[in-house]
């Protein structure tokens, strides 16, 4: 069975402590040709900027090719439900697309967002776990219900200002926006914090902001391993004292999942939750970061995202170097380094 990348949960944190050296080693020493003759299909179901940018100069400056596809744009849309009449408007079921694809790439990436509808339904990860399936080839996730890649890029964020990161206090904190976005940042950050033993605090106005209890275990889990700490608050001012590290991300309440009018409705009482000088100003010392895109005054205040502090564009460039390790370990994992 081929390794795939869907979760950080399956790998080690050695496993990950080796590919975030890798990506270091990348940084210094970006282009050679360990990935020639080979080749990446990039499949996105929703938009991107930094996650499409990022894989396909990665696999690039790697000596590979990047296959970008849109299914139900500039290629066929899939049906993914097994057993299914097809009289809708996909054309052809995964079974056949992912086993094509094996065929003729040596990975496959997928970005496929949940339907925001039945967050029963959309936690089982059908799409990626249906490519998992069907697939004779490493599977990457480049964001479902989880973004490891951008777990991958976070992590080397923060080692790069705590090369020893355990115990260090993480503040995860809910943040304002619009409209109820998906929980994979979230879910993510909790869990790679926790992995590498951070005492790691969520910050949300309520009870219906907390996140699935997967999530909410897996980070106490880790962080119990580590005797590290994972606690919960509504407390802005508590939350943010003494904290090293300052991860900002927007998410919707799971309680009004699948109800955005109601939902908005909730969230209106909360855009106090703004990251701004004030509240950083209660740490000790913390960087602040955010998976970007952000929108500036409803997430973080100018004065947070021009601060000296701000490591929001340092963790959206390691995004390039954290992959490009990833990819070197599912399809090079003889690469010891680019003198080898």
């Amino acid at each position: 069975m081929p390794q795939h990348f869907i979760n950080t949960e399956d790998w080690s944190q050695q496993a990950l402590e080796d590919l975030l050296a890798t990506a270091t080693d990348l940084k210094n020493n970006p282009f050679h040709d360990a990935l020639k003759n080979k080749s990446v299909a990039l499949i996105f179901l929703n938009p991107s900027m930094r996650t499409r940018t990022s894989f396909e100069l990665g696999i690039q400056q790697l000596g590979g090719v990047a296959v970008v596809l849109q299914p139900g744009k500039d290629a066929w849309g899939i049906e993914f439900k097994p057993h299914t009449v097809m009289h809708g408007t996909a054309e052809e079921h995964i079974q056949e697309v992912a086993a094509v694809l094996s065929t003729y790439v040596d990975a496959i990436a997928v970005r496929a967002f949940p339907q925001f509808q039945d967050w029963q339904e959309d936690r089982l990860d059908q799409v990626i776990q249906s490519f998992a399936r069907y697939a004779s080839v490493p599977v990457i996730n480049m964001e479902t219900i989880v973004h490891p890649c951008q777990e991958l890029a976070l992590m080397m964020t923060i080692k790069n200002h705590f090369p020893e990161p355990k115990r260090k206090k993480f503040l995860l904190t809910w943040t304002y926006h619009p409209k109820p976005l998906n929980t994979a940042v979230a879910n993510s950050a909790l869990s790679i914090s926790s992995k590498f033993g951070m005492d790691v605090t969520l910050l949300c106005p309520t009870q219906d902001y907390l996140l699935d209890a997967h999530y909410m275990e897996l980070a106490k889990t880790n962080c119990d391993a580590h005797g590290a700490s994972f606690s919960i608050s509504h407390n802005i001012e508590s939350a943010y004292q003494d904290a090293d590290f300052v991860y900002a991300k927007s998410w919707g309440a799971l309680s009004h999942y699948g109800d955005p009018e109601a939902e908005f409705q909730l969230r209106q009482q909360y855009q106090h939750f703004i990251v701004n000088s004030h509240k950083m100003g209660l740490t000790h010392q913390a960087k602040f970061s955010h998976c970007l895109p952000l929108r500036r005054n409803i997430k973080a205040t100018d004065a947070v995202m021009d601060a000296d502090y701000c490591v929001a564009i340092e963790e959206a460039e390691n995004r390039l170097h954290t992959q490009k390790a990833m990819l070197l370990q599912l399809l090079a994992p003889n690469y010891t380094g680019v003198n080898s």
